[in-house]
């Protein structure tokens, strides 16, 4: 299981605030659960980041960002940014925003 030990501690701060955060060692990498919901995760150097289906076309348009095709078949809604696109504190707070503002739309667990 091979992920970015730096990259999952800059989310674990961004969390701090949240009691409802648990990890789980997923697609080869680490993810974050959010409410019970697949948040985002981090595969190698790469964030996962979930982003529903409604923004996924818009954002795949964005620079840093290509489909998560983890199977072999790109999973709608969630997206891969490379470390381009999450190097500065701001940007991966963006990104984080983006995962839980999908997941507030989910029903509750």
């Amino acid at each position: 299981m091979s992920f970015d030990e730096g990259l999952a501690e800059r989310i674990r701060e961004q969390f701090t605030e949240r009691d409802d955060v648990l990890e789980k060692k997923m697609f080869g990498g680490l993810c974050f659960m959010v409410s019970g919901h697949m948040c985002c995760g981090i595969v190698n150097d790469k964030l996962m980041a979930r982003v529903g289906p409604d923004k996924y076309e818009t954002i795949l348009k964005e620079r840093y960002v290509t489909k998560m095709d983890f199977t072999g078949k790109p999973m709608k809604g969630l997206v891969y940014v490379t470390s381009d696109g999450y190097e500065s504190e701001e940007d991966l707070e963006k990104w984080l925003q983006r995962c839980q503002n999908f997941i507030g739309t989910l029903p509750s667990r």
